[in-house]
This record gives structure tokens, sequence and C-alpha cells, in this order.
């Protein structure tokens, strides 16, 4: 490669870097609780526990459950209910507020215990450390537009990664892979170790980057999908008033669901008026029973007033990219060996960047050193100039 164009892709990898760096460093800070966010709430006390049942114990249906709900919380509508059976059995969330278009900050939120119909827990509606840490890492606090400039920042990433590695090649081949030069001096040591940890990190990096990147288009592509399939699923529903006074069964919404795609789990069920259903429906969303189709959804809705189904369909082909692609970003797919390799890769690339911000601080303080020398020297051949013109005359 020529010495012109080394430069060409050095300045390319020098400004995506300077850009991102900031950006990046807070998400791999951010990120790394966030791996761990399950064991943290559980050594913090703050997930809760339920007994199981002895076999054959009578249990009470979801609607008696969510009855006993309602009855702890002076709210008129409910919002969304949501299971996880992987991680919290036999729990049954409940999200009410005062009407089903309410906005986030007026939610309550109801942990039960769906053997027994009890209140496990009331969470307020306010964000804990997790949470901050959460909201941080998607979008700053700064919702859509927050989660959109992050993923141009991941697309810069992803740039500086690429020309990183054009510049690998010429740059090391003189060099043993490993290589760290101790003996020489500390801006030739942060160099070595910048650039081995980033080649060592690079399928890390490139998968995370790629991937927090579609992961920032989740909302336009649910919006998308509401616009397109969404509004075919309810077309017949159209022109009907919005639905009122009692709904059907909870409890048999979700049985409909699940006896039209058996192999599936309930994920959570959407009231009608709420951001992810219709104002007709029940939304109940299905989701897969191994690591990786856990992330698939696939949406049935059942009519709110007859309790039948009115239509189930897969989701189309970008928004399963972006649910597919949450596992390979959080890493949470294959349990602690997994986690704490993510862990490991995401303090790596910490030191990455840091690394390569005091190297560019160092390259500009050795070049503010070069630049005084030489003005120093020229002042100095001036000087001595001058007073020989002026001994001459």
């Amino acid at each position: 490669m020529k010495a012109k164009t080394i430069k060409k892709w050095f300045d390319v990898h020098k400004w995506t870097s300077l850009i991102c760096t900031v950006f990046l460093l807070m998400l791999c800070l951010t990120g790394l609780p966030l791996i761990f966010y399950e064991e943290i709430d559980h050594m913090l006390g703050k997930e809760m526990e339920v007994a199981a049942l002895a076999p054959g114990t009578p249990l009470p249906s979801k609607d008696a459950v969510l009855d006993e709900a309602l009855k702890h919380v002076p709210v008129k509508a409910v919002k969304y209910v949501s299971w996880d059976t992987d991680h919290h059995p036999g729990q049954m969330f409940v999200v009410v507020a005062d009407s089903s278009e309410a906005p986030i900050e007026a939610d309550h939120y109801l942990n039960m215990n769906e053997y027994t119909a009890k209140v496990l827990d009331t969470p307020p509606n306010e964000m804990d450390f997790m949470q901050v840490m959460y909201y941080l890492h998607v979008e700053m606090l700064a919702g859509i537009p927050g989660k959109l400039f992050l993923g141009l920042m991941g697309l810069l990433f992803i740039v500086a990664i690429i020309s990183g590695i054009v510049l690998y090649g010429p740059i090391m081949k003189r060099f043993d892979f490993g290589m760290i030069r101790t003996e020489k001096s500390s801006r030739l040591k942060w160099l070595d170790l910048h650039n081995l940890l980033g080649i060592v990190t690079l399928a890390w990096a490139s998968v995370v980057g790629l991937t927090g990147v579609i992961n920032t288009l989740v909302d336009p592509a649910l919006d998308k999908w509401k616009a397109s399939q969404l509004a075919e699923m309810v077309a017949g529903y159209k022109d009907k008033p919005k639905v009122t006074g009692t709904l059907s069964s909870l409890d048999a919404a979700v049985k409909t669901a699940k006896a039209a795609a058996p192999e599936m789990d309930v994920s959570f069920v959407a009231y009608p008026g709420t951001l992810y259903s219709s104002k007709y429906h029940y939304a109940v969303y299905l989701i897969g029973t191994t690591p990786l189709t856990s992330r698939i959804i696939k949406p049935a809705l059942i009519d709110a007033k007859t309790g039948e189904l009115t239509d189930m369909r897969d989701l189309p082909w970008y928004l399963k990219t972006i649910f597919i692609s949450q596992p390979f970003h959080f890493g949470d797919y294959g349990g602690i060996p997994m986690k704490i390799i993510w862990a490991i890769f995401d303090i790596a690339t910490i030191i990455v960047l840091i690394s390569g911000i005091y190297l560019w601080l160092a390259r500009r303080k050795a070049k503010s050193a070069q630049l005084k020398r030489l003005l120093g020297e020229f002042e100095s051949l001036t000087l001595s100039t001058v007073q020989e013109n002026e001994g001459k005359k």
C-alpha cells in the first residue's frame, strides 16, 4: 500500500474514532453492569421468588389474579400483562393506568403471585440505578433521537474498525504478533497495546457494534409494522367504535392464542388502545422456547369483546432481524460463561478506547513540542543572523 493511501486511511480511522469514542466509552461503561443485570438484582434482593406449588394444586385464573391486582391501585384501565417463565416462574406482571393512552410516567406496576393471586410487590414508577444504566445505554435518556444518534455513532465505529483492519497489516507486518515495546517510550507501549487489543476484540466489537446499530432502528421498524401489517390485520374493524365496557376473558384470550401456536409461550398481552395493540383487540405476543427463538415474537389478535382469534401472523423480516440481533448484542443467551466472556471483551474495548484518546493527545503534545522546538531554533537562528549583520556594520 502506498504511503499516500495509508495516510488517507489513517485520517479516516482517526476522525471516525475521535467522533464516536466518548459515546462508545459511555456505552461500554453502562453496558458492563447490564450484562449482569439479573445477578445484580438478585444480589440486591430485588428479585421476588415464588415457592413452587404441590402437584395437582388448582390455580386461579388469570382474570382472578388480575382482579386482585386492581384492588390495590386506584386506576381504571389495564395496559399490559406479562410473564417471564424462565427467570420469574409463577409471577404475573401487571401495568395499569387511568386510561390505555396514559403516558408511561402515569403507569402503576404490580408483581403478582400467579399461584395464589396475592400481590408480591408494587414497585414505584421511578428509575433505579440499573434502569438509568439501561436508558443511558439505549437512548442516552433522550428518547428516539438519542437512539438514532447512537446508531450513527455505531456506524462511525464500524468504519473505524474497517479502517483499523486496513491499517493493521502495513503497520504490523514488520513486527511479531502481540509485541509490546515496553522498553520504548510510553506512547509506543500504549500504541502496541491499542493495536493488540483492537485486533483481538475485532470479531466481538464488530458483532456488538453492528447489532447495536440494528437495535437502534426498533422504533421506526415498529412504526412501519403498525402502519402496514398491523393495519392490515385490523382492517375489518376500521369503522367499528372503540371497545368499551366489560372485556372478554384474559384467561380465554391467552388460551386461544396458545392453541393457535402450541409450540410457543405467551410473553405479554397488550390491552385495547395501548401502544402495541389496536383499539379493538387483545394483542397476545408469543415467543419461542429456545434461547434464540425466545426473541422471535408472533402477535395474535383476539377480539376483546367476543374472545375470538382475528388474525395471527409472523413478524416481517426487518423486525425479526432486530429481535434476533438482541441476544448477540447483550450476550445473554449462554448463561454466566457467556456473560463473563462478554464482560472481558467489554473491558478490553474500554482499554482500546481510552488508549486511543491517550495516543491522540500524546501525538498532539509531541507535535506541539516539535513545533516549539523548531520555532525556538528559528528564533535562535534569526537572532544570531541579526547580531552577525549588526557586527558587520
